[in-house]
């Protein structure tokens, strides 16, 4: 029987708010040894700012942390998958779409969790998981 991502995925994802600064963001992504956090206005998911985002969208242009919103350095348009979707498919649309995580969200989009390659590895086989990995490392076609 498929799994479906409600049966992988992380629950009880800490989120930061797009108001809060970068500094906040990074604070929050060392105590919880994370590296990335979803972007919630309410219950509803804004963005995502990864401590990548962070370091090359604000500090090697000189913003100051402490100061710089995280709306003006994340990610917004994110890419999220339905709990009730299947976890084969998810890690297909993960490999096209070259990110090792995706938030999870409910029929209303409201945020649920987040799932990994980490978290799909648990159930799905180390080849196509291997797989996924290689698409998501390949450099992306220049435009």
């Amino acid at each position: 029987m498929a799994q479906t991502i409600r049966e992988v995925m992380t629950r009880d994802v800490e989120v930061i708010g797009p108001q809060d600064t970068l500094r906040d963001a990074a604070e929050k992504m060392r105590s919880l040894n994370v590296g990335a956090l979803p972007v919630c206005a309410g219950e509803r998911v804004v963005g995502m700012i990864t401590d990548r985002d962070i370091v090359v969208r604000a500090i090697a242009l000189g913003m100051d942390s402490a100061s710089t919103s995280v709306e003006d350095a994340m990610t917004g348009n994110v890419q999220f998958c339905f709990e009730d979707d299947d976890a084969m498919g998810v890690l297909a649309r993960m490999r096209d779409m070259q990110v090792r995580r995706i938030i999870v969200v409910n029929e209303e989009e409201r945020l649920v969790g987040i799932v990994s390659l980490g978290d799909l590895s648990q159930t799905i086989s180390e080849r196509r998981v291997g797989e996924a990995l290689e698409g998501i490392s390949e450099p992306t076609p220049s435009v």
